[in-house]
């Protein structure tokens, strides 16, 4: 709490200073350490002696003996210049209250000086005495008329800290009820308000502060904030309005851009920042932002041009550029480009996927040897990312139709990490392809063990059962219990549906397997709903789903195999 409050106080006197040094009517030279002449007037034998005791204790990093030396001495000498070096003394030892005490000293003796009402005002906000501080702010507004606005701009960061919204939003009202026509003053309760959730209050001091100088960007950013909270349509209605009379008004233009992304719209967002790149084209972060909306719009000409400029004008976040760049080729085809850009991201968040997407089409391009090659360059940094690397360097292997290597690749990868659920998992999916049940019974079991709540391991289980035929009560118990922890799930709809068709209930293997397939079109699941119409007679409408989800994965075995039942090419 202390730390908090001296680093609160620190901040405080950074912004206030400035703005109440011009102010200061009776400044004070403070005492140098070491400098001994206040002690030849008035000063005692004692009160030397003090005065060193304190000095020394300074310079050995006693803090606590120097601070409460130094308040002492003050209040016996009444300097206050010692007054401000207990402060200071007390602060750089932490002891707040000590500071406070001896602030107070040296206002009281030192009335007309600003810095020392400032120090103390941002003491007594830094422990919560808002009260205590309001007189002394009031002071400060009526000595320095010239600069009110800025002044309660500064009062506006430091309400920004203070922990009880409420009271500060009273304090703040409090003072700049005098002020009505100072539009910093109707902003800055604004922004107290809305940092106190008082909503209708911030709108009307926002729009009072705009009525008074229409121009100010900060306060339609503001109004433009607190209209977000509850209709974002007003908001942006409201930025396109301040915009049409102010052009110019470049941060009220991203705000909209960026709140017109986030509703989707991304052709108007486009827009925005193409005004926004006119007015500045060597902004990295606009072609940043026309990039990725280009992207979401598919205009991958105009979105590789952005990107890449971005770039070029060193963009603070290269790789993630790098890994639109990725994606954005991967999704025209271009899967060469793809890898190149993948393989180029160097660090940061979206490194490690990068490098895995990379491999990946390495793999699917022909690459085998290389693609396995490139996953062993991978920085692995934890246990999950060691075990990714291993589950697809097995997945490579799998799609190479090379089972056992992929098996054997997977439990060596267990050897490090055995209670791995993903490694477990895939294990068990590929000694499925070699019909290793033995194998797949194990780690599933031991999935379900270490994660009881593991819907995917009981539906697998009893997945590779209801497809086999066989331990069909014991595969209806299974996925019942997945489908009782993710009901939504395409793939345990879909076993529902199967185990239900070998049991032969055909409606409810019917109603689950159209849900399955309405949740996510998959070919295994159109092959099975095939098959289940098939049985109950429905022959036109089982062709029909045949041969649409045939021409989007024409080498499906499932399809292939339920198209030939229906004599469907």
């Amino acid at each position: 709490m202390i730390s908090q409050i001296v680093a609160t106080l620190a901040a405080a006197a950074l912004m206030i200073s400035p703005v109440f040094a011009q102010g200061d009517t009776n400044p004070v030279d403070p005492i140098s350490p070491g400098e001994t002449e206040a002690s030849s007037e008035g000063m005692t034998p004692e009160m030397l002696y003090e005065f060193l005791l304190a000095e020394i204790a300074s310079q050995r990093d006693q803090g606590g003996v120097a601070a409460a030396a130094y308040a002492d001495l003050a209040r016996k000498l009444r300097d206050p210049r010692i007054a401000q070096r207990a402060v200071e003394t007390a602060l750089s030892s932490r002891d707040v209250e000590l500071a406070v005490r001896a602030a107070n000293l040296w206002l009281e003796l030192e009335p007309e000086s600003m810095t020392a009402r400032q120090t103390l005002i941002g003491l007594l906000l830094a422990t919560g005495k808002i009260n205590d501080a309001t007189p002394h702010i009031k002071s400060l507004l009526n000595s320095q008329p010239a600069i009110v606005g800025r002044t309660f701009m500064q009062l506006g960061a430091l309400m920004a800290r203070y922990p009880d919204k409420l009271a500060g939003l009273k304090a703040i009202t409090e003072l700049a009820a005098d002020y009505q026509d100072v539009p910093e003053a109707r902003f800055v309760t604004a922004q107290t308000a809305r940092a106190a959730q008082q909503s209708p209050v911030a709108l009307a001091e926002s729009k009072a502060a705009l009525a008074l100088r229409p121009d100010w960007e900060l306060a339609a950013l503001l109004h433009g904030d607190v209209l977000l909270q509850g209709a974002p349509s007003k908001a942006i209605k409201f930025y396109r309005e301040f915009l049409e009379k102010y052009p110019a008004a470049r941060d009220v233009r991203t705000t909209l851009a960026r709140q017109l992304a986030s509703e989707k719209d991304f052709a108007g967002a486009r827009k925005e920042f193409e005004v926004l790149l006119a007015a500045a084209p060597t902004m990295a972060e606009y072609h940043f932002a026309l990039g990725i909306l280009c992207v979401e719009l598919k205009d991958y000409a105009a979105a590789e041009k952005h990107l890449t400029r971005t770039l070029e004008l060193n963009f603070r976040d290269q790789d993630t550029v790098r890994t639109y760049l990725g994606q954005m080729n991967e999704d025209r085809k271009r899967i060469r480009e793809a890898i190149g850009w993948y393989r180029q991201v160097q660090d940061g968040e979206s490194y490690f996927a990068s490098q895995l997407r990379a491999a990946s089409l390495m793999a699917k391009q022909g690459d085998l040897k290389g693609a396995r090659a490139h996953l062993s360059t991978i920085r692995a940094v934890s246990s999950e990312q060691k075990s990714l690397v291993v589950i697809a360097n097995a997945q490579i292997l799998r799609e190479a139709k090379q089972y056992e290597n992929a098996l054997n690749t997977l439990s060596e990868g267990l050897k490090s990490e055995p209670d791995s659920p993903e490694l477990l998992y895939d294990r068990a999916m590929t000694a499925e392809k070699l019909n290793r049940l033995d194998v797949l019974e194990t780690d599933l079991r031991k999935i379900i063990t270490l994660k009881p709540d593991h819907a995917h391991a009981y539906n697998a289980l009893g997945y590779t059962f209801a497809e086999r035929n066989i331990r069909l009560p014991e595969a209806l118990d299974l996925i019942e219990k997945a489908y009782e922890l993710d009901s939504q799930d395409a793939a345990i709809l879909d076993s529902m549906g199967w185990i239900n068709y070998r049991l032969g209930n055909l409606d409810k293997s019917l109603d689950y397997l159209r849900r399955a397939l309405a949740v996510r079109p998959d070919p295994e699941i159109a092959a099975h709903l095939a098959e289940v119409l098939l049985a109950l007679g429905e022959r036109g409408e089982a062709k029909t789903i045949s041969e649409q989800a045939l021409r989007d994965n024409p080498d499906n075995e499932a399809l292939l195999a339920v198209a030939k039942k229906l004599e469907v090419r």
